[in-house]
């Protein structure tokens, strides 16, 4: 996988009120949203945001109502304005482009997935996948077969003639997929893209998105409120809280070491035996001696309690593409298990 830095947000901060360059100088001399709101009838959206996205990984962002986190992503396209900072898309400054290169960017280079499907209601579901490829003025042969491979690739093969109004809300959001996809762009911007399904539907949806990633490896950018669907999408992972970043960086890590009390709250209630994965608590290099046998470095803590059967003197090899990489003890698990006490050190920058 790349480690190329696709998107890059750099001290971005952006306030909604009268006058945002005045109220700035107030946040940036340490004034919080509460006060500017209360002393200057401005709103805090977002507070010195520096943040660095992956080409071909999930970056998710979360947070609580109200945190920014849309706000957040409406800067990428720039459907939204910042009041200071830089977006850097492949390490240009989309904050310096004119009308016609944003055009493109948002037609060519980003795709974007709404929580409200955003489906045109008198075109067929062929029609809504293609539309990316229409407004390019692609012709409609080509870009209706694109469209219909891609519906295929969703599991709509056969849905094309129909119209959003025939089909589930599942459904719908798997068009939305699909035309995301069919316009071929780098980088796909997903607002809460599942929050409306049902839980039954959005597992099925979380798990289509990361069988095309591992297949596609899109830039993905994907906003959520829901930690376990966070902790089961991201590779990197940022949590926001009113409009600030309180902590960042790879999932397990975060659960495993939270930097803010407010994390400490967030990932209080995880299923840490499910989530935690062998590769963020194992010991590295190849074990010596005798093992109870041999596990992956991506299975999940409660799999290895199973196999384990609850002998807490159980030792295991620990694989990676069949190879050995490490050994887990189960002390090591059960420490995992329990929660640390933050080190009441945000991670803002």
């Amino acid at each position: 996988m790349s480690k190329n830095i696709k998107v890059s947000i750099r001290h971005l901060y952006k306030i909604f009120g009268d006058d945002p360059q005045g109220a700035l100088a107030h946040v940036k001399a340490g004034m919080g949203k509460p006060e500017l709101l209360e002393g200057h009838r401005h709103v805090l959206g977002l507070n010195d945001i520096n943040v660095d996205m992956r080409e071909g990984e999930i970056a998710v962002i979360m947070g609580l109502s109200g945190s920014g986190k849309s706000t957040l992503i409406r800067h990428l396209n720039r459907l939204i304005e910042p009041t200071a900072g830089e977006v850097l898309v492949d390490g240009e400054n989309i904050l310096n482009w004119n009308e016609a290169r944003l055009r493109q960017l948002r037609r060519e280079t980003m795709s974007m997935v709404f929580q409200k499907f955003a489906l045109l209601p008198h075109r067929t579901v062929r029609e809504n996948a293609g539309m990316a490829l229409a407004t390019r003025g692609i012709p409609r042969a080509e870009y209706e077969a694109e469209a219909d491979k891609w519906l295929d690739r969703v599991g709509l093969g056969g849905y094309g003639g129909q119209y959003p109004h025939q089909l589930s809300g599942g459904m719908q959001q798997r068009v939305g997929i699909a035309r995301a996809l069919t316009s071929n762009s780098a980088i796909m911007l997903m607002d809460e893209a599942f929050s409306a399904l049902d839980p039954l539907i959005r597992t099925d949806m979380q798990d289509l998105l990361l069988e095309l990633q591992a297949e596609l490896h899109k830039t993905i950018v994907f906003i959520t409120h829901d930690l376990d669907e966070a902790l089961k999408l991201a590779d990197h992972l940022v949590i926001l809280n009113d409009g600030w970043v309180v902590q960042q960086g790879e999932p397990q890590k975060i659960l495993l070491n939270p930097a803010d009390p407010y994390i400490e709250d967030f990932v209080a209630d995880i299923n840490r035996a499910r989530v935690l994965r062998v590769r963020s608590i194992m010991t590295a290099g190849a074990p010596e001696g005798e093992v109870s046998g041999e596990i992956d470095q991506d299975d999940n803590l409660e799999s290895v309690i199973a196999r384990a059967e609850g002998a807490l003197d159980r030792r295991f090899r620990v694989l990676r593409d069949g190879t050995a990489v490490g050994s887990l003890e189960m002390p090591a698990i059960m420490r995992a298990l329990v929660p640390r006490r933050s080190s009441g050190e945000t991670a803002k920058r």
